[in-house]
């Protein structure tokens, strides 16, 4: 159970004054509590207010609450320091988050705090007990919030009357709620016996209405109800409905028992009929299915060993029923072996310059992943039986590692699957689940091949250095087996539990960096680094692939644009920084569809071609998104050095700027550098201060100076080997 209060809320001017408050919002002084009197009543109290979400909590219960939200946590810090008591009222719908005075009940219950265990996250657990009955009429402003309700209530006495007729109604009720207990079965008898003790009509009804389980509506009605009288016609219609309830519910449960049984009694009835059948061989439809079951695995040419346990799981069926789990269970397993494939692979290419065609037309570039998938085909036409290479492309993001796999598949006429491993935390992942568990199922290899329905695919583990680990198994440690070409001949999946042969399977893998990879799975693999394209590479990267893509993908004809190479060096240079051209692409498409939609307003064919240059890309991508570099050619002033610097995109330049300063002889280095360069910096000093009287400087220069050494874009952190 919780209770929890709104985070802010708005509810106009106060229509009355309350009592002064400081910032809290604490009623600055005890006797404060009290209003101005009402003629003939009980003068008005102010009460902080403790909004509940499902509870409605009755006077004489106690409900132990969990209090989170931050105006309720505050009502709690206020009611405990002061030694006030706290008004609990329900919320009219549990899912508002921040109830304002209009989402709550305008009855609540006066309570006292009589626990509370401040939690780690600022919560409380408190515990309540009910005292009395209470109607709220007006609410102060608390717009702050973390600042609690302060409501101005009335107490609701309760008007009773002792007449023979109410002394029926008591009895009728406790009789009922006997009725009740019996049915639901979820009420101790100690508790039974405590609330059938009380005498008190009001007490009796509060206790009975707390041991209900009605909807939160139905006991905010008891709670407010007006008088003990009102209280116990509302409570025995409430008792006679759940007890018609209760009766009907047990009357389906009954009837399903009895259904189940029945079942069980029709089930075990089945099972000797149908060992008559076997016994007079008449059981046609069972053998007809273990015979299809026999003559697909015969057919698959399996292992001995996979033949071995595909027959004991057939004869298992054999004898199971045919409706049973575990009967469903083995014909999944069946089906899994037979759908595998342990004999069918597909025709390669073997011809090395068609598929040096293939190469060429999908990538420009990347010269030496092709001569290793050409020397790896050469090699594959002298020797069949050759085991499937294993590589690892590495590099920056956006240079075609993925779809360099694809190509490859292509140039060998292989079927091509990608596993994405990014994120992958469990083993079961890689070599399946056990068989034990339900739902279980192969790994995302031996579904791989199943899917691709051939066993010497192209198969590429994308994102291989984004695996982690966890309580569930490490899926790089899983992947040893596969990535290696001495072990994956025999690779077992958990679910098969028998042996399948992956050397034939060509394995891809690409990754970003290498230091994230383990060791042990780095070592199984050819890296084969692809660096970031250089200007030039990209011009001709989107001259003949991502410029004709764009133009054709957004609907327009050659006949409608053209690029000029100056276009591309501008996108390049201004609109992107990047080592791959995923960036470059996208731009493209921008420019594409601008000219798409100029000649769309225009109904096509009354505009001339639009020729793209430098001029048209800052026209209609706007301002550029970078600068070029500046003219770094010229002498570099007294104090200041140039130094050069790596990034994934390429080379840079650094500035690097020195000033002498009189004080006390610190070193000062800015410019986010790291420990590597700030070593370099101290030995730089050191060898100055070695070679001084060579240079001229004072003896003492290193005492009376300070050197300070800066390098600017500040922003960016730098490290690294330096002099």
């Amino acid at each position: 159970m919780t209770a929890d209060s709104a985070k802010t809320m708005d509810t106009g001017k106060e229509k009355a004054e309350g009592p002064k408050r400081n910032k809290k919002n604490r009623v600055s002084d005890k006797t404060s509590r009290k209003g101005k009197a009402w003629e003939g009543e009980e003068a008005p109290a102010y009460d902080y207010v403790l909004p509940l979400r499902d509870v409605v909590l009755f006077p004489g219960m106690v409900v132990p609450l969990f209090v989170g939200r931050p105006r309720s946590t505050a009502a709690i810090d206020v009611v405990v320091e002061e030694g006030f008591p706290l008004l609990a009222i329900t919320q009219k719908d549990s899912q508002v988050d921040d109830p304002l005075p209009k989402d709550l009940y305008s009855v609540g219950t006066l309570c006292t705090v009589l626990q509370t265990m401040r939690l780690p996250d600022g919560s409380y657990k408190v515990l309540l007990e009910g005292l009395s009955r209470k109607m709220v009429f007006e609410y102060s402003e608390s717009a702050e919030a973390d600042t609690p309700f302060l409501a101005r209530t009335l107490p609701m006495p309760d008007r009773f009357k002792a007449t023979r007729e109410t002394e029926a109604k008591v009895r009728y009720i406790r009789d009922l709620f006997q009725e009740y207990v019996r049915l639901f079965k979820k009420i101790p008898k100690e508790n039974l016996l405590a609330v059938l003790s009380i005498e008190d009509p009001s007490v009796l009804s509060d206790q009975i209405a707390a041991h209900l389980n009605v909807k939160t509506e139905t006991k905010q009605e008891l709670l407010t109800a007006n008088g003990v009288e009102e209280r116990l016609n509302l409570l025995a219609k409430c008792l006679e409905g759940e007890i018609d309830i209760l009766e009907v519910e047990n009357k389906i449960k009954g009837e399903v028992r009895s259904q189940i049984d029945k079942s069980q009694r029709e089930y075990y009835l089945t099972e000797q009929i149908k060992a008559i059948q076997r016994e007079l061989g008449r059981d046609g439809e069972s053998l007809d299915e273990i015979e299809e079951y026999r003559e697909k695995l015969n057919a698959l040419g399996l292992p001995k060993e996979a033949f071995q346990r595909a027959e004991k799981e057939l004869n298992r069926l054999a004898t199971m029923a045919p409706m049973s789990p575990e009967a469903t269970v083995v014909r999944t397993y069946l089906d899994w072996i037979i759908d595998l494939p342990w004999n069918k692979a597909s025709d390669e290419i073997l011809e090395l310059d068609e598929a040096e065609k293939v190469l060429e037309k999908d990538h420009y570039g990347l010269k030496k992943p092709k001569e290793r998938i050409l020397e790896y085909l050469a090699v594959r036409k002298l020797n069949p039986k050759t085991k499937g290479p294993i590589l690892c492309f590495v590099g920056p993001p956006g240079v075609g590692k993925t779809s360099l796999g694809k190509s490859i598949a292509r140039a060998t006429r292989r079927e091509f699957a990608r596993i994405s491993l990014g994120g992958m935390r469990d083993e079961a992942e890689i070599r399946g689940h056990r068989r034990t568990y339900i739902g279980s199922m192969p790994g995302r290899i031996i579904q791989t091949l199943k899917k691709v329905k051939t066993k010497n695919p192209v198969i590429l583990l994308d994102e291989i250095d984004k695996m982690n680990s966890d309580f569930r198994g490490d899926p790089g440690s899983a992947l040893l087996e596969v990535l290696d070409p001495e072990q994956n001949k025999h690779f077992s999946d958990n679910y098969l539990e028998i042996e399948f042969d992956l050397s034939q399977v060509f394995f891809i893998t690409t990754a970003n960096v290498l230091h994230t990879i383990p060791p042990a799975l780095r070592d199984r693999m050819e890296v084969i680094d692809i660096s970031s394209y250089t200007e030039q590479e990209k011009v001709q990267i989107a001259r003949r692939y991502l410029a004709p893509r764009a133009v054709r993908e957004n609907g327009l004809k050659r006949s409608q644009i053209g690029f000029k190479q100056s276009a591309f060096i501008r996108l390049i240079r201004q609109y992107t920084r990047e080592a791959g051209v995923r960036n470059l692409e996208r731009e493209i498409n921008s420019l594409c569809r601008k000219v798409a939609r100029q000649f769309a307003s225009h109904d096509g064919e009354s505009r001339q071609k639009v020729t793209v240059d430098e001029t048209q890309v800052r026209k209609l991508l706007g301002i550029p998104k970078f600068t070029d570099r500046e003219d770094r050619d010229q002498e570099p002033d007294v104090g200041q050095a140039v130094g050069l610097a790596w990034t994934q995109v390429g080379g840079d330049i650094l500035n690097i700027e020195v000033s002498i300063l009189e004080g006390k002889g610190e070193l000062v280095l800015t410019g986010q550098l790291g420990e590597v360069m700030q070593e370099s910096a101290k030995t730089a000093l050191s060898y100055t201060r070695s070679r001084g009287k060579e240079y001229g400087l004072p003896s003492d220069f290193h005492k009376r100076f300070d050197i300070h050494i800066h390098l600017p874009e500040g922003a960016i952190p730098k490290d690294g080997p330096s002099a």
